[in-house]
């Protein structure tokens, strides 16, 4: 059996990403900030028959918290197999590059960029111990610089100065990382779940979580021919999936 983390998995794209990989019997951790939450979450995958799901508390802006959940973890398995980044914030309003304001900043890298980097080095050890190592960073095509700079890009007008920042950073990050780990057998990517309606936005979104979750999932399964250090959004490329950073 396959042990995976995914990260904000009590609700919305992360329940469903955890939904879909405990369906391929996969055992998942559900990583929660509130474990009142995850326990609710983990609640309702059971009485769907999913059996090998547990909540973990889990808040990765916190050291403290990521420790204890990879403290728990490894006390249950010595193999983590999977590691879904899917936790982070948007930031708030305003989001314009001359009003937003520091700590809007701070949050969210501290969520969207730092977490990620928490969490990573946190279980990276784990990680290394699986013959089949993958991690997904749950990003945005927004955080693409090159589409953001092509006025025909489709979001073009839909800029958001700590957001989109926060997810160039991640994706910055996602390569170096990577780049790093290229002689071995991980595979690590940046994924757009696509603009999917949640919470997240206000329920704004055109797209269904049901989806989302299976273009993550997608790469949290792929073999050890497949892609390393890409960037995918399904929803701007659906030939091929791979966009520009």
């Amino acid at each position: 059996m396959k042990f995976a983390l995914v990260t904000g998995a009590n609700k919305s794209i992360g329940f469903e990403v955890a939904q879909q990989l405990a369906q391929k019997g996969i055992y998942v951790y559900l990583g929660s900030r509130n474990l009142e939450n995850g326990l609710e979450a983990v609640g309702k995958l059971k009485a769907n028959g999913l059996n090998n799901v547990e909540a973990i508390q889990l808040d990765i802006t916190d050291d403290e918290s990521v420790m204890k959940a990879r403290n728990e973890i490894s006390k249950k398995t010595k193999v983590l197999d999977i590691l879904i980044n899917n936790a982070g914030i948007h930031g708030g309003s305003p989001q314009t590059a001359l009003d937003s304001t520091i700590d809007q900043f701070k949050a969210a890298y501290d969520a969207n960029v730092y977490g990620v980097v928490r969490v990573t080095q946190a279980f990276i050890d784990l990680l290394k111990e699986s013959s089949e190592p993958r991690i997904v960073n749950v990003s945005s095509s927004q955080g693409s610089i090159t589409l953001h700079s092509d006025p025909t890009y489709k979001y073009y007008d839909y800029k958001g100065a700590v957001y989109l920042s926060s997810k160039s950073a991640l994706n910055m990050y996602t390569v170096v990382l990577a780049y790093e780990l290229k002689n071995t057998n991980f595979k690590i990517n940046a994924v757009c779940p696509g603009f999917t309606k949640t919470d997240f936005n206000r329920h704004r979104g055109t797209g269904t979580v049901q989806d989302a979750g299976k273009r993550i999932v997608k790469y949290a399964l792929i073999d050890n021919d497949g892609p390393t250090g890409k960037f995918f959004s399904e929803e701007n490329n659906p030939e091929t999936g791979e966009i520009p950073w």
